[in-house]
């Protein structure tokens, strides 16, 4: 036995059956039995009930109730327009219906109230695939008020991606005070900050409401900002006076390194700091205490997400000098940041997207936007660098090997032995050497700690997400 199908022509003919009753008036109306009338503008659809219930659960539910509706063999509809309630009904007999930016919206909202959900999830793929920034507060709101919560993670999404482009639009300034709070609460948003602060100062005197302005400016990142641009800052007559009063002294301290250092370090502890709102791993570090390493490491690492989300993950002094509890910690956590303290006050370490796994032979891992770093070099009185890998050795940028610690580089950069001290420094063999240094001389080697072989790990962080 063999069996034949011709969906095709099943969905055609039953459409015709449809199509040609209410598109001529002359076909014999007795094969139907309800009507539904488009009070938009009087039109009359002529349907059959066992079509409809068997399509639809609203329709099902409304047949069986006995409800006047079903007395009276009509529906009004009062919510919909004739074309979309045409498409619709269309749909119901042939499972066929075309959607557009025009009327996706509508469709969307009828199938919600009507309960069509494989209208829903269609429509709804739709307009996922076909976000535009000309319309995204639109369907921010809608998928707020019908808890079409997908759509709205989406939507969020698409905006955070496309942030730089949406806030230069007059668009921006339409979204409700919840919207903006939430999408500058993801870490994924690559953008000035200062650039973002006068945006979110023409989006508050649009809105005319001086608290949410103060609300939303704490979730601006000033300890991003220039000189410059915190004395531009304090200009702006709109910021709250407990702010500027903040900013101001945060300006005034820009050329008091120590007491700057002191200020920065007591307001990123606090949570409840009116200026440093943000919460970042680095505000935990025993070792990261000046604010110029905290913006040269958030400057190289160039990553806003892993830098605002990233945790201490490990600590020598809290977790122990052993790369076992080392590696139980730290391995297959992808993007990773090493920063090592030596009793001698040298501070440097390395960051690898890759990360750490773990391996009883030695792995290497190819790692293109692997680099070292010196924040802290007194001995040769070096400012803070950064150091990338040499095209040539990518394919060597990290070695995972369970009985050592972090180790960069082939023949190697730096490692750690098994209690998580250096076990030698062959600086410039993988990473590219200051200028001026020739790899292997005694100022390449000692280069990162003042010795080669002679220094002893104070603490050693190990930062991810």
């Amino acid at each position: 036995m063999e069996t034949y199908l011709n969906l095709e022509k099943l969905s055609n003919d039953l459409k015709n059956l449809f199509q040609n009753q209410n598109q001529n008036q002359n076909q014999n109306e007795s094969y139907f039995d309800f009507q539904i009338i488009c009070e938009q503008n009087k039109s009359s659809f002529k349907t059959h009930k066992s079509i409809l219930s068997s399509r639809n659960y609203y329709f099902k539910s409304l047949f069986n109730s006995k409800m006047k509706e079903f007395q009276e063999n009509k529906l009004i509809l009062k919510d919909v327009s004739n074309s979309i309630l045409f498409s619709i009904l269309k749909y119901f007999y042939s499972g066929k219906i075309e959607i557009n930016l025009e009327n996706v919206i509508e469709i969307l909202i009828f199938s919600s109230k009507y309960l069509i959900d494989e209208l829903i999830e269609i429509s709804l793929n739709f307009i996922k695939n076909n976000l535009q920034i000309e319309t995204i507060v639109d369907i921010l709101k809608l998928s707020e008020s019908m808890n079409f919560n997908q759509l709205l993670d989406y939507s969020y999404q698409f905006i955070s991606k496309n942030f730089d482009k949406f806030i230069k639009t007059s668009f921006f300034l339409e979204l409700e005070e919840n919207h903006l709070n939430l999408i500058l609460s993801n870490n994924k948003i690559l953008i000035n900050e200062f650039e973002l602060f006068q945006t979110i100062i023409k989006w508050g005197k649009y809105k005319l409401n001086i608290n949410q302005i103060s609300n939303i400016i704490q979730k601006i990142r000033f300890i991003d900002f220039s000189n410059k641009e915190l004395k531009d800052t304090l200009k702006e007559d709109l910021i709250p006076n407990q702010i500027s009063q903040k900013l101001f002294q945060f300006q005034k301290l820009e050329e008091n390194e120590k007491e700057l250092n002191q200020f920065i370090q007591k307001e990123i502890q606090n949570q409840n700091s009116l200026i440093f709102k943000s919460n970042f791993g680095l505000n935990s570090s025993e070792i990261i205490k000046e604010f110029k390493y905290f913006k040269k490491l958030k400057e190289w690492i160039n990553d806003n997400e892993f830098f605002y989300k990233m945790k201490k993950g490990y600590s020598a002094k809290r977790d122990g000098f052993d790369c076992k509890k080392w590696h139980n910690k730290c391995d297959n956590k992808g993007k990773t940041l090493i920063i090592i303290k030596t009793k001698d006050n040298f501070i440097f370490g390395g960051f690898t997207q890759v990360g750490f796994k773990h391996s009883i032979i030695g792995e290497y891992s190819n790692d293109p936007n692997a680099f070292i770093f010196s924040l802290r070099n007194d001995k040769n009185n070096r400012k803070p660098e950064k150091f990338t890998i040499n095209q040539d050795e990518e394919r060597y940028a990290v070695k995972s090997y369970s009985i050592y610690g972090a180790i960069f580089g082939n023949g190697h950069d730096f490692w750690l032995n098994s209690n998580l001290q250096l076990d030698g420094s062959n600086f410039g063999k993988t990473y590219n050497l200051p200028k001026g240094i020739k790899y292997g001389t005694n100022e390449s080697k000692n280069y990162l700690a003042g010795s080669w072989n002679k220094w002893i790990v104070d603490e050693l962080e190990t930062y991810f997400i």
